[in-house]
């Protein structure tokens, strides 16, 4: 009888412990195995017979697996955000996705970067800026949440394929997931004073010193990487000119795509070569240089300087069509999981499932470009991705131990 209410309570005991780890069963032709791992030995084995629970230390042990794409149809440029309560919301260039449906910058949620779910656009027909060229398109959104007042400020380019005066505008919101409110045009190509060929692609960030903050907007699409200083989120600093960070000669030589990360000592400059919208043909890829300073100059790990014409980073990620993915690029931010992993989102064509066999989508002109996750490791000073595996600066294609927030759901 003993035995029988022990066994009760053991049972009741896993079935709480299952309840709270929520990890997964393992099961096997052990008897009493329940008991063993409790570091009990007991004569249950009519209770847990052919069954072994194996419960993850949750501080080390993976909870999932995830695979790539993370997200598609489509998720080209993309740009994340994380909340103060742990979410993340994804933003990308305009597309129409397979049903049909038109969006003016997705946006995406997700509690573990894996997991997205959409939730609504930033732009409507009807909101949609018109400050630019005449059927100008919104690409490549950067969202960022202000430093003061706690605002998501969305910054995007307005431009046709081959505009000869696209530009950089503003939306904000109190929410990530809206509604944002259009608050115009920053800079514009043909500007007194800026004067910069194809400016597109926004990337806005800022230093601190003490209480003191400095805010800078890089910009470029092959014909040169550029910063300003910015007086706030929304303006241009009085009288600041442009400063070239990086070469590019038209066409598609140079850099696009710029996103600057701080790690360590180092600033990193993060740019995008290549043909982007090439379906399974696409070129992109991306390059990484640093520097001790946020306005550069910033070199390879030759230490050459990306503002010497034909001058690339150090490589860090390029497509492989063995692997079912060619054209990765277009980064967007790096995040560390609370186990102090580091993984970095972008597109990439997806030359596999049909969703980027370089087909266009439906009244898009730009191959589909789903959403790709991969974990960067830091070597020598340098980020790699898939560090010291066979997809080592690939795309992985394969199962990949997931990121882990305690916040996840």
């Amino acid at each position: 009888m003993k035995s029988n209410i022990f066994c009760d309570y053991l049972r009741n005991q896993r079935e709480l412990i299952t309840e709270k780890m929520k990890k997964k069963l393992v099961y096997s032709t052990a008897v009493g195995a329940l008991a063993v791992a409790m570091g009990v030995m007991v004569a249950c084995d009519s209770e847990f017979k052919q069954e072994t629970i194996v419960f993850d230390d949750p501080a080390y042990a993976p909870d999932t697996t995830y695979i790539n794409p993370v997200f598609k149809p489509v998720l080209a440029d993309p740009s994340i955000v994380r909340t103060g309560d742990g979410m993340f919301y994804a933003y990308g260039t305009e597309d129409t996705w397979n049903d049909g449906v038109h969006h003016i910058v997705a946006i995406l949620k997700s509690d573990n970067l894996e997991d997205w779910q959409w939730v609504g656009d930033v732009f409507t027909d009807e909101t949609k800026p018109k400050w630019g060229t005449t059927d100008a398109g919104v690409w490549a959104p950067q969202i960022v949440q202000s430093p003061n007042d706690g605002r998501y400020y969305l910054y995007y380019s307005l431009s046709t394929w081959g505009d000869p005066n696209p530009g950089i505008g503003v939306a904000v919101a109190d929410s990530p997931e809206g509604p944002f409110e259009d608050l115009g045009k920053i800079l514009r190509s043909n500007d007194q004073n800026i004067n910069v060929k194809n400016s597109i692609d926004p990337f806005f960030t800022w230093t601190k010193r003490g209480n003191r903050s400095t805010y800078y907007m890089f910009w470029g699409s092959f014909n040169g990487i550029y910063v300003i200083q910015m007086q706030d989120e929304k303006t241009v600093m009085p009288g600041a000119v442009p400063q070239k960070i990086a070469w590019g000669t038209g066409g598609v030589s140079g850099f696009e795509g710029v996103y600057i990360y701080k790690h360590g000592d180092y600033y990193y400059f993060f740019g995008s070569s290549g043909t982007c919208c090439e379906g399974a043909d696409s070129q992109y890829h991306v390059t990484v240089a640093r520097s001790s300073n946020i306005t550069g100059p910033y070199v390879n790990e030759k230490g050459e300087s990306i503002l010497t014409d034909g001058v690339y980073g150090k490589p860090f990620l390029d497509g492989d069509p063995a692997l079912g993915f060619t054209g990765p690029g277009h980064n967007a931010e790096i995040f560390t999981d609370d186990r102090g992993r580091d993984f970095i989102l972008y597109h990439a064509v997806d030359i596999v499932s049909g969703e980027g066999d370089g087909t266009l989508a439906p009244g898009s002109t730009a191959t589909r470009r789903p959403l790709m996750m991969d974990e960067v490791t830091w070597v020598d000073g340098w980020p790699v991705v898939n560090a010291d595996t066979e997809l080592e600066g690939k795309p992985s294609n394969i199962e990949k131990i997931s990121p882990y927030f305690s916040t996840a759901k």
